[in-house]
C-alpha cells in the first residue's frame, strides 16, 4: 500500500465502508490515469460535472486568464466581477423566460437552499413537497427533500415540513394546496434510477402548482446544459418553472452552482433584510470563468445533439449483449439507466467494469440500477471501448452470479 494510500485512508473523511480507492495521477479528455500504470474511462464524467471530458483546453485557458488576473474578491453582488456578470448573462439568454436573474452558489445543494429561501420569502408559507426517488443534495434542507427515507432517518427532525409524493403520478398532486411554498422536481430522476416521467405529468404539475400559487422549482443540477439531449431538460416538455436550480456541469470542472428566476423573484432576497441571503465563494471568479469556457463550447458545439447520439449508441449497445438480468436500459439524451433484476447484481457489473478499466456507478436511491453519464463529447474508439468491456463485465458478472446461486 502507498504512502498516500495509506495517508488517504488515516486522515481523509470516508463517505463508504470500502472506497473505490483510484490513485489519479492525470486526466484528459475521457480517460483518468492512476498510479499504478493503468488507464480508466470516465462513464460518469464526475458525477456529471466533466461534460467535456478532463482538461479542455477552452476551459484551462480560461482558468490560467482568470487566475492571472485575480481570485477571491467578494462575490456576492457588491463588486462587478467581470467572469461572473458575463456568465449570468449568457445563461439569462439562454433560459426562457422570465428565467433572466442568476444567484451563484457554490453546489447544487447550497443552490436548493437559496431556491427555498426564495419560495418561503415570496410565498409567505411554509410547506414544501418532493417526489419518492429524489435527490437534491445532503445538506439539512436539501435533504428534508430526499425521497429515499433510509438516508432521512439517522439525521430527522429534519427541517420542514416537507410532504412526499409518488413520482409521475398526475392524480397524487391534488396533496398540492395552498399551504405550499414550493414543489421541488428533476424533470429526468438521475439518482432515483434514470426515471423520465410523462409529459402529462409534468403539465398537470404545472397546472395545480399555478391552481394553489405554489412556486415550481425545477432540479436541473444533473440534467442541465445539454446531459438530456436538450440544453436543459425542461425543454423536453415545453414548459417553464418558476426557478431552476443548476450545478455539475455549470461550472466547467471547478465548484459553481445557481439558482434562477425573474429578476422580480430573485430581488426579493435583497430587501427585508437586504444581504437577507449571501455566499462567502458562490461565484467564484475562476469558477464563473472556467463556467463561461465550458458553456460556449457546449453551446458552439450543439452538444446536445451529440448527448443523444451518444445515449442512443450506449443504450443500444448494452440492449445488445442484455440478458436475463437486466430488466430495462432507459435514454434520455447521455443519461442512461440500466435496471438490473437485483442489487447484487448491479454492484458486480459496476465491480467488473472497474476491473476492465470502466467507471460506471449504480444510483443512490434505486440500488438496481447503473448510471451512464459520459463526457458530451465522448469519441468513438472510447465508446466502443467502454461497451466492449461493459459486455465483458456482463458476461463474469454473470459467470458469478451462477458460482454463487
Amino acid at each position: 500500500m502507498s504512502d498516500l494510500r495509506q495517508s488517504f485512508l488515516r486522515y481523509l473523511a470516508q463517505t463508504s465502508p470500502a472506497p473505490v480507492g483510484l490513485e489519479v495521477v492525470r486526466a484528459e479528455g475521457s480517460w483518468l490515469y492512476t498510479a499504478d500504470g493503468r488507464r480508466y474511462l470516465d462513464m460518469i464524467a464526475g458525477i456529471g460535472v466533466s461534460a467535456l471530458g478532463h482538461g479542455h483546453p477552452a476551459v484551462l485557458d480560461a482558468i490560467a486568464r482568470q487566475a492571472r488576473r485575480y481570485l477571491h474578491v467578494m462575490v456576492y453582488g457588491e463588486y462587478v466581477i467581470e467572469s461572473q456578470v458575463r456568465l449570468a448573462e449568457r445563461l439569462a439568454g439562454l433560459l426562457p423566460a422570465p428565467l433572466d436573474c442568476v444567484y451563484f452558489t457554490n453546489s447544487g445543494a447550497e443552490a436548493i437552499e437559496g431556491a427555498l429561501k426564495t419560495a418561503r420569502k415570496h410565498t409567505r408559507r411554509s410547506r414544501f413537497v418532493a417526489f419518492d426517488g429524489a435527490y437534491h443534495g445532503d445538506t439539512m434542507a436539501a435533504l428534508a427533500l430526499m425521497g429515499n427515507p433510509a438516508f432521512r432517518a439517522p439525521f430527522e427532525p429534519l427541517p420542514g415540513p416537507v410532504s412526499h409524493l409518488p413520482y409521475d403520478d398526475a392524480a397524487a398532486l391534488e396533496a398540492i394546496d395552498s399551504t405550499v411554498a414550493a414543489v421541488v422536481v428533476e424533470p429526468v430522476q438521475a439518482e432515483g434510477g434514470v426515471r423520465i416521467p410523462s409529459a402529462g405529468f409534468m403539465r398537470a404539475l404545472r397546472e395545480r402548482c399555478d391552481r394553489v400559487g405554489a412556486m415550481l422549482v425545477y432540479d436541473e443540477v444533473l440534467t442541465g446544459l445539454g446531459r438530456t439531449g436538450r440544453l436543459f431538460a425542461m425543454e423536453q416538455f415545453g414548459l417553464v418553472p418558476d426557478l431552476v436550480v443548476m450545478a455539475k456541469a455549470l461550472g466547467g470542472g471547478l465548484p459553481l452552482g445557481a439558482f434562477c428566476g425573474s429578476e422580480r423573484l430573485i430581488g426579493e432576497l435583497a430587501r427585508d433584510p437586504p444581504l437577507g441571503h449571501i455566499t462567502t465563494f458562490g461565484g467564484h471568479p475562476l469558477s464563473c470563468a472556467a463556467g463561461l469556457a465550458a458553456l460556449e463550447v457546449i453551446v458552439s458545439e450543439r452538444l446536445w445533439e451529440r448527448a443523444n447520439a451518444l445515449g442512443e449508441e450506449l443504450a443500444h449497445g448494452m440492449q445488445r449483449h442484455a440478458g436475463a438480468e437486466i430488466e430495462a436500459v432507459r435514454a434520455i439524451g447521455a443519461l442512461i439507466g440500466i435496471e438490473f433484476g437485483s442489487a447484487e447484481a448491479a454492484q458486480a457489473f459496476v465491480r467488473e467494469s472497474l476491473v476492465r478499466g470502466v467507471i460506471i456507478n449504480w444510483t443512490l436511491n434505486s440500488d438496481r440500477v447503473v448510471r451512464l453519464a459520459p463526457p458530451l463529447n465522448m469519441g468513438p474508439a472510447a465508446v466502443e471501448f467502454g461497451l466492449q468491456m461493459m459486455a465483458e463485465a456482463l458476461e463474469a458478472s454473470r459467470a458469478i452470479g451462477k458460482l454463487i446461486g
